[in-house]
């Protein structure tokens, strides 16, 4: 208790750097893969992207972002046997900000889109079994964590392949492929709405005390499916045939229905990205802050004040502009090649997903779902579509994510514990 009031201000003071370094590495690595498809498809340009996130990435992480804090801390150690010596939860939550925001910067520069929620959760592992014991770990979580490796990929995948041959059966391989593109545009807009909807009403907004039941939440999210396609229908009905542009790539003029269709998708993942990842880099803080304001208090839960909503949501966007464009990259470009309709079947399979993921407990990533959904929309092309040597090289990664944000947290966790003991 002595070292919290000795040296709250410099805790917490480091727990802002460091937060503000780990949600710049989630902007640099998570939401440019989520932004990759549209940028790889064409949809939007970089300076688009960086737009949208700025509105959307912010409105998702101010308004229903703050649902995970005591996840991230509770759900993969428990505290209980330090509660007594909260400076060792002080030590272990920067070591593992700082642990985390260090990979991801790794990750992002080498272009390897990595799950954020693991690099954490890696992190914490690592501070655990060196700050209180291995059996602080709740190792049961650990190998569900391990299984979404498989898991996430699979079900993207699965869900975009699909996508991609009704598109084929219902728009592309038929006589009149613009005009079923019109007809059937609306639909799958309806799709993106509403299931956007679903992953924030289910995962999201219990902060701000809304509470739907499951049938009210299906019909909210109905209302504004339905809100969603008769816009996207507005902008899809003016798109008239580009004879020019036909002659070179015989569905130009289809591919431009998708494009508009794109920019919800795009909206709706930077929305979705900011309500459900932030937590990952402001979590640790908030764990601090309410550590040194209670006077070494180990809380199961902690507040999170808006300030810090807005400093994650900053920092989120900054690491999009700075080095985003590395990852967005290898998911828009390097693994398969990319049209508005293969990224949008990708980004729609993926938000699906999370949905199925939240009502179901799969153990699922964000990151993993959405490559393992551009996987998908590749294999539906067949195996020489795709690039095998950049899907290696992002397996590994994955496999490496989880020891390296261990092994570095317990080395700055022995760090901490130094300087301040």
């Amino acid at each position: 208790m002595d070292i919290i009031a000795a040296y709250g201000t410099a805790f917490v003071t480091l727990a802002i750097i460091f937060g503000l370094y780990m949600t710049w590495g989630i902007g640099a690595n998570d939401l440019a893969n989520a932004m990759g498809t549209s940028v790889g498809a064409g949809a939007v340009s970089i300076k688009q992207a960086i737009g949208i996130a700025i509105i959307f990435e912010f409105s998702g992480a101010v308004l229903a972002g703050g649902h995970v804090t005591s996840t991230i801390r509770k759900g993969i150690i428990d505290p209980t046997a330090i509660v007594d010596s909260p400076e060792i939860l002080v030590y272990g939550m920067l070591a593992s900000l700082l642990a985390a925001a260090f990979w991801l910067m790794v990750a992002s520069w080498k272009g390897w889109p990595v799950s954020t929620t693991h690099s954490i959760i890696g992190a914490l592992i690592g501070f655990a079994i060196v700050g209180i014991g291995p059996e602080a770990v709740k190792w049961d979580k650990v190998g569900s964590v391990v299984g979404s490796w498989i898991v996430s990929p699979v079900v993207g995948g699965t869900i975009s392949f699909l996508l991609v041959m009704s598109t084929r059966k219902l728009i592309f391989d038929t006589d009149q492929p613009l005009q079923n593109a019109k007809r059937y545009a609306p639909a799958y807009v309806f799709l993106v709405g509403f299931m956007i909807s679903l992953v924030t009403m289910f995962k999201g907004l219990t902060h701000l005390n809304i509470n739907l039941s499951v049938p009210q939440s299906f019909g909210v999210a109905i209302i504004i499916g339905l809100i969603t396609a008769g816009t996207a229908w507005v902008f899809i009905r003016r798109i008239q045939a580009d004879p020019a542009a036909d002659r070179y790539f015989h569905f130009a003029s289809v591919e431009k229905v998708f494009a508009p269709m794109m920019l919800f998708t795009a909206c709706s993942m930077a929305f979705a990205h900011g309500s459900n990842d932030v937590a990952n880099g402001i979590g640790p803080l908030a764990a601090v802050v309410s550590i040194v304001a209670s006077g070494g208090g180990v809380m199961q839960k902690s507040a999170l004040p808006v300030w810090i909503l807005l400093l994650g949501g900053a920092g989120i966007v900054l690491g999009l502009v700075t080095l985003g464009y590395r990852v967005m990259l290898t998911v828009g470009r390097k693994i398969t090649e990319l049209t508005p309709s293969r990224g949008f079947c990708a980004e729609l399979a993926a938000a699906t997903t999370v949905v199925i993921a939240s009502r179901t407990g799969l153990p699922v990533s964000t990151t993993h779902i959405l490559v393992g959904s551009v996987l998908g929309v590749g294999l539906a092309r067949g195996i020489g579509a795709l690039d095998l040597r950049v899907i290696f090289n992002i397996i590994v990664s994955w496999l490496v994510t989880l020891p390296a944000g261990a092994i570095m947290a317990m080395l700055f966790f022995f760090t901490l514990k130094g300087i301040f003991s």
